[in-house]
């Protein structure tokens, strides 16, 4: 279906994403590059909240950004399933 496959490549792009900004942590100075600050402002808002809720285990391992992609598929499979019922009639 197009509706699926349409929401699963932007899902995996921003999974990616996710992942090149967590990597990006671990050099120091690369999220001040352009492209740090750009990943920043498109991931950083979605990690916020999971990082509020989870804290650094030890002060130093932040697991958040693995819940929040773990999230990320729940809901990109609630979405195609939302898209889903409601584009059925329609047969798309």
């Amino acid at each position: 279906m197009l509706i699926d496959e349409i929401v699963n490549y932007l899902k995996t792009i921003y999974y990616f994403m996710i992942i090149a900004y967590v990597f990006m942590s671990w050099l120091p100075n690369v999220r001040e590059s352009f492209v740090g600050e750009w990943l920043g402002k498109l991931v950083e808002p979605y990690l916020k909240p999971f990082r509020k809720i989870i804290p650094p285990i030890g002060g130093m391992l932040d697991i958040s950004p693995i819940v929040a992609l773990i999230a990320l598929e729940f809901v990109a499979e609630g979405i195609k399933a939302v898209l889903g019922l409601i584009l059925s009639p329609f047969g798309l």
